[in-house]
């Protein structure tokens, strides 16, 4: 089952009804293929802590992640392209969690 991410008209990526196996990869996906300077916004039913960690070891410095909404309920984190970056040789491991 391939599954789309779409972003609406105020660049936001619903991503509570994705399954969790795809998506990591699928919010990862559509942040590498932004243009450098643009960004969309994220909304989940749990902080995605473990996906900041993954941009962090593997974008450092290469991304700005800032939280619009901490719950309890919904969170939305803000998430621009700062610089080029080089896509992963690898699938991009996914792991979600209730953090």
């Amino acid at each position: 089952m391939q599954i789309q991410p779409v972003l609406d008209a105020d660049k936001v990526m619903d991503v509570r009804p994705i399954p969790c196996s795809v998506k990591h990869g699928l919010i990862i996906r559509t942040w590498l293929d932004l243009a450098v300077g643009d960004h969309f916004i994220i909304l989940n039913d749990h902080d995605p802590v473990p996906l900041r960690y993954q941009f962090a070891a593997q974008w450092p410095d290469a991304f700005a992640w800032e939280h619009l909404a901490q719950g309890p309920e919904e969170f939305r984190v803000k998430i621009t392209k700062l610089r080029p970056v080089v896509e992963p040789a690898a699938p991009v491991a996914s792991s979600c969690g209730h953090h």
